[in-house]
């Protein structure tokens, strides 16, 4: 069973990344031509909280910051920043994991969304400080905003396709440890 385990552990780590590829890809895509008035959601973002808080151990913080690096660069976003900021947030998540647990979806809902509003806060005044050209408040908003409704279809995904629960108590988790 340990193989097993073991086994799933470093399948489960490698579809996290297909999925931030898949993500990407579709991401830079050239769908449109011409500017939108709104942002699209942060879809990583919202997978990397919701297996953050599922399965701590599928997500790794070298893996995470793997993942949001990549995307910075590919985006041309600054690189670092927002995946310092997400990383910070994920590994947040994952010492909190344990105490939401037992806790309604409504509170694991709120306290990501806290959390993605604190991200996206944060990176706004480190870009104002350093004077990078920010992008328009209303696309910065209309994303978080859209990030945060966007959540529970993520969970809903997270856990009926991909499989991906929270640990019952007293359960094992991949590594061995009492979850």
């Amino acid at each position: 069973m340990n193989d097993l385990s073991q086994t799933r552990l470093w399948l489960m780590r490698a579809g996290f990344a297909l999925l931030t590829l898949v993500i990407v890809f579709f991401h830079l895509l050239p769908l449109e031509t011409t500017p939108r008035r709104w942002a699209a959601p942060d879809i990583l973002l919202c997978f990397a909280l919701a297996w953050s808080m599922r399965r701590p151990e599928y997500v790794p913080p070298l893996l995470l910051a793997l993942a949001f690096l990549l995307t910075d660069l590919l985006l041309q976003r600054p690189p670092g920043l927002w995946a310092m900021l997400a990383l910070i947030g994920c590994e947040n998540l994952k010492s909190r994991a344990r105490s939401l647990r037992d806790a309604n979806f409504a509170a694991e809902w709120i306290t990501v969304g806290l959390l993605t509003i604190a991200i996206s806060l944060t990176y706004r005044i480190v870009l104002g400080l350093v004077l990078v050209d920010l992008p328009s408040l209303t696309l910065s908003l209309s994303e978080l905003i859209l990030t945060v409704l966007i959540y529970p279809a993520v969970v809903a995904v997270t856990h009926f396709v991909m499989q991906v629960r929270k640990a019952a108590p007293g359960e094992l988790d991949a590594l061995g440890q009492r979850a």
